[in-house]
């Protein structure tokens, strides 16, 4: 198989969300016929609702600018799967997404011959194989490893890392995790292991319950971002410094990200990296160069055009902070797109009365939200319904140089927006 046929299977055996099926053991006996790729490098374990993303990639700039050799591994992607796995900062090549691909497949086949596999591995399982083949072959130092939608039973948590990180929790995928924030925290909490520290993101009070017994059971040491005194010393639309103290200990942080809830993750990030051993000037260094596409990422100016996956209800409540924090006055610009097992009616009544111009679409995902069913929900009665993406995208060119437009709803929408966007020379 080509690269395209390699990926074609992949989404064959189904959406990463439909399709899942939570539980590890089809994830150990296939580590174990792959000689266990997942123990070949060190391990940085995150998981948490919102967040987790910008906090793997902070964490991973760090280490990388100190000098390691380091992998990443997040979902979902924009335009390719092989965006998902990432040495040393860059995304790996279709003929490195080939060779492990056919690695997996031939053992998971030939697993499934001798009865000793109850099912081929679902498609974030395939990729988080891949991942760690990956990551063994190029012998790589350090891994910052994301989970997927949970944590307990999520297919990364076949490994034993030397940190755990649980960013803020809030309710998403509530069909798989429970529909309290309790129940979700206490999946999220299942990636503590027995005598790994755990960082804890600021939580609300029923997360942190089984955070804490996850902790004392597992006797890991808890370390408590909340501990940290945090004095912001400036923010913008663009991102922000701040200082944190800890007895002794001061981190100065320069967050590139935007928005204010960056700032918390950014936080999350230093005490990891320091927890890890990196000197403060190290930890300032790494987290100011940062990288993160499609959360309040500007593209271009005159007018201003940012993308954002606001795709959950936390998510689009800090762009709506974001939005009447920074952007107060001007005519604001809203493309919209969402996947159908969101909380559309919840978003859709954080976001939609800040738009002027509120233009309603659909990714083309088969899980999409269709744009007209959106455009029945009562805080869309001023939006107009735009079926195809490259449409919607083209009344941007409607919008003042002193507008401000935001293509947001769901990181689907924007991976699809993004190469349009260039073409349409809207993408600095």
């Amino acid at each position: 198989m080509n690269h395209p046929a390699e990926v074609q299977y992949l989404y064959s055996l189904g959406n990463e969300v439909k399709s899942v099926k939570l539980g590890l053991d089809r994830m150990r006996r296939m580590a174990a016929a792959l000689d266990h790729p997942e123990r070949a490098c060190r391990y940085v374990h995150v998981a948490g609702t919102n967040g987790k993303g910008s906090t793997c990639a902070m964490i991973e700039s760090a280490l990388r600018r100190k000098g390691l050799s380091t992998g990443l591994y997040t979902s979902p992607h924009f335009v390719d799967p092989t965006e998902r796995i990432q040495l040393n900062g860059k995304p790996i090549s279709e003929a490195q997404f080939s060779d492990v691909f056919h690695e997996m497949h031939h053992v998971a086949e030939a697993l499934i011959k001798r009865g000793e596999l109850d099912m081929h591995p679902t498609y974030f399982e395939s990729l988080t194989l891949m991942a760690f083949l990956v990551f063994r072959q190029a012998r790589v130092n350090t891994v910052v490893l994301e989970t997927g939608l949970g944590g307990r039973l999520d297919a990364t948590n076949v490994v034993t890392p030397v940190l755990s990180v649980i960013t803020a929790i809030d309710f998403d995928h509530m069909q798989w995790l429970g529909d309290t924030i309790e129940l979700i925290a206490t999946e999220k909490a299942g990636i503590i292991k027995p005598g790994v520290p755990v960082v804890v993101a600021h939580q609300r009070p029923e997360a942190r319950l089984p955070m804490e017994r996850a902790a004392i059971e597992h006797q890991a040491a808890l370390l408590d971002v909340d501990q940290w005194r945090m004095q912001v010393d400036s923010l913008d639309a663009h991102g922000g410094t701040f200082t944190l103290t800890h007895h002794d200990v001061k981190l100065e942080v320069h967050c590139p990200l935007a928005g204010e809830h960056q700032l918390r993750n950014a936080a999350t990030a230093a005490v990891s990296l320091h927890q890890l051993g990196l000197t403060p000037q190290e930890i300032f260094d790494g987290i100011g160069q940062a990288q993160w596409p499609g959360r309040l990422e500007r593209i271009h100016q005159r007018p201003d055009v940012i993308l954002d996956g606001a795709h959950n209800a936390a998510g689009a409540v800090a762009l709506a902070a974001y939005i009447r924090h920074f952007h107060q006055g001007r005519r604001v610009w809203m493309i919209f797109g969402v996947m159908a097992d969101k909380q559309v009616d919840e978003i859709a009544e954080v976001l939609f009365p800040l738009a002027h111009e509120l233009i309603l679409t659909a990714p083309d995902q088969a899980r999409a939200l269709a744009a007209a069913q959106i455009a029945q929900l009562p805080a869309a009665r001023h939006g107009r319904v735009v079926p195809r993406v490259s449409e919607a995208l083209a009344a941007i060119r409607q919008a003042a140089p002193e507008d401000v437009v935001f293509i947001t709803g769901s990181l689907y929408l924007v991976g699809e927006a993004r190469p349009l966007l260039k073409k349409m020379g809207l993408f600095a």
